[in-house]
């Protein structure tokens, strides 16, 4: 988001999911994405899924 210089709040807009939504996405406190999620914030932020998420195992 930094990177391409959009808000919070407009990337929500965009992708069409709540603000408090996307901040537990961003913070890393949700069990799941849905897919078209991923991929209308890979579309708004012109990137692929693996700019956005990182596969860590569990302790």
């Amino acid at each position: 988001m930094v990177e391409r210089k959009i808000s919070l709040g407009d990337l929500a807009a965009q992708v069409g999911i709540s603000n408090v939504n996307l901040s537990k996405i961003k913070n890393n406190r949700v069990a799941a994405v849905r897919f078209s999620t991923l991929a209308a914030l890979c579309q708004a932020l012109d990137c692929q899924v693996g700019d956005l998420l990182e596969y860590q195992e569990e302790e």
